[in-house]
């Protein structure tokens, strides 16, 4: 509650209602804000309910208020058997509860004709491993269609009690020629026993993640299933988050796919764009702002759209998604050595909070424009490097977008060079040929016949130390990953190439709010919250893991 913007509110027995704008202060010392910037709309009371509705501007130039933007907000809500007397209010006890949310842009409409046909790709019982992590894959056929059809909607099916159990769940599309005896078949991801027909599944058709509501495309856009060229074979993978390491978990989560015979205009496909995942992406140990940027290079879309969509492709919808340590991400636009408005953007980002987020204007993606997703991470808490990895504990920083016309490319990411991240804690030379993996380290003394990972994590960090370090990864050369569908690469992959140097930021007709012109301000945010009693609706910037 430290440093959080708060009103409490409430309907007295004569029927009259009330609401008042409050603040804590750092030791969570709850005051009446001087300047009251809510404004109470109307209150009713029933039995079993308390309803108040009211408006606030977005911007109110009261530090006592947050500013309201289309980053995830934190809402703490309590309520007390008692209104607010004139000695002010009482504590609420265990009557509380949270919730991550986009007061902006609260995602897409779940709303769909009664009646639409739809099937479910859902585990079957899975005995879920006391580990901390498990990735469990399994394949699925789509239904045989005998003619083009939609997928119009897609939501999670997150057993009851386990919705802190699944952390994310992705679908894949496979090999078409997948052998039957692949189907429903389930294993761990990932694992050295892990069939080879799993390892044709790489394309990704759509991707939920913790905190996420299901996802509803567009009216002139739908997944296009049951032609030659769609998916036939799909592979459903779900991250199971079980750091307690509870043991005796059997889960039966999985995915619902609503479709139409009623087909819209273009079929949608799904980019992958960030750092690829791998142990070259590292995070140095007790640092506030670390920067991460993976980039979707210039030279891969000029490839890949040149050769299918000329005129470029329309993003509608982005992912962003981090790990534990993510604290802000962005996914950046650039066209002609000017950087033009984020693609999406979140500066409180919640790890436990993860979803879609519908583009308020769609942005077309040009041949010849590059595209930077950017993580902010904090890893203060932290003792040792923090990998690029699967683990919750590891990180990714990734950006998914959803666009139109469908095109064949599934992965636009880089990596850093690996050799001018060991230059800088003084290797300078590793045992050749490369045979184990992490490779060893060979020279200087020091280092070895340790990994490359041991090595890192023997290196005394400071924040000092960690500041440069940052500052030369966003210089190094990186590795292009630029793939087709499939396991098919575009030529482009693998390609070293040089980060584009600082561009400057295109400048928008919006005006831009100050604190002078706050009474023209005529953009509110309205909430109503449904609560028993005496209503408490704190609106906070801090959030602990």
């Amino acid at each position: 509650m430290s440093s959080s913007d708060i009103v409490i509110g409430g309907v007295l027995l004569n029927g009259s209602s009330y609401l008042l704008d409050y603040f804590t202060d750092s030791d969570r010392k709850v005051h009446k804000d001087p300047l009251q910037s809510y404004h109470l709309l109307y209150g009713r009371e029933n039995g079993t309910h308390t309803v108040l509705a009211f408006s606030r501007n977005l911007q109110t130039c009261d530090d006592n208020d947050k500013v309201i933007t289309g980053s995830t907000v934190r809402v703490i809500w309590a309520f007390h058997e008692e209104d607010v007397g004139v000695s002010g209010p009482v504590y609420h006890g265990m009557n509380r509860g949270r919730k991550s949310l986009r007061l902006l842009n609260p995602g897409s409409s779940s709303s769909i004709p009664a009646g639409t046909a739809f099937f479910d790709l859902q585990n079957e019982e899975v005995s879920v491993p006391h580990k901390d992590t498990t990735y469990w894959c399994q394949i699925y056929r789509f239904p045989k269609l005998k003619k083009k059809q939609h997928v119009i909607r897609i939501e999670p099916l997150v057993q009851k009690g386990h919705e802190n159990l699944v952390h994310h769940i992705l679908l894949y599309q496979c090999d078409s020629n997948l052998n039957s005896s692949e189907i429903n078949r389930g294993h761990e991801c990932y694992h050295p026993n892990m069939p080879d027909s799993f390892f044709t599944c790489e394309t990704v058709l759509f991707a939920w993640a913790i905190g996420g509501e299901g996802f509803t495309y567009p009216p002139h856009v739908g997944m296009s299933i049951g032609t030659s060229i769609d998916p036939v074979y799909v592979q459903m993978e779900i991250h199971f988050d079980n750091p307690s390491l509870k043991r005796g978990i059997v889960d039966s989560s999985g995915l619902r796919l609503y479709y139409s015979p009623s087909l819209r205009r273009y079929d949608a496909g799904v980019i992958e764009t960030g750092v690829w995942v791998s142990l070259y992406h590292m995070l140095p140990p007790g640092m506030q702002d670390y920067i991460t940027e993976g980039h979707c290079t210039q030279e891969c879309l000029q490839e890949s759209l040149d050769s299918e969509m000329p005129s470029g492709v329309h993003v509608f919808a982005v992912l962003l998604h981090a790990h534990l340590a993510g604290r802000a991400m962005r996914t950046r636009h650039f066209r002609q050595q000017v950087e033009l408005q984020p693609l999406a953007s979140d500066d409180q980002f919640d790890f436990n909070f993860q979803e879609f987020q519908p583009l308020s204007q769609e942005r077309i993606i040009l041949p010849g424009d590059s595209l930077i997703t950017e993580c902010r991470y904090n890893t203060k808490g932290r003792m040792n490097m923090t990998w690029g990895g699967l683990s919750t504990r590891d990180e990714m920083c990734l950006s998914y977008l959803l666009y139109y016309p469908r095109v064949n490319l599934a992965r636009c990411e880089s990596l850093p060079e690996i050799t001018g991240q060991l230059k800088f804690i003084g290797v300078k030379e590793i045992q050749e040929p490369v045979t184990t993996w992490p490779f060893v380290i060979k020279s200087p003394k020091k280092y070895s016949n340790l990994s490359f990972t041991e090595a890192m994590d023997k290196y005394k960090w400071t924040r000092k130390r960690g500041k440069a370090f940052n500052n030369i990864v966003r210089k190094l050369p990186m590795n292009v990953r630029c793939s087709k569908i499939g396991q098919d690469e575009w030529s482009i992959q693998g390609m070293i190439v040089s980060p584009p140097p600082e561009l400057k930021l295109e400048q928008t007709s919006a005006a831009v709010v100050t604190c002078r012109n706050v009474s023209e301000i005529h953009c509110e945010s309205s909430l109503a919250l449904l609560l028993t009693a005496c209503l408490l609706l704190i609106l906070q910037t801090c959030f602990h893991l």
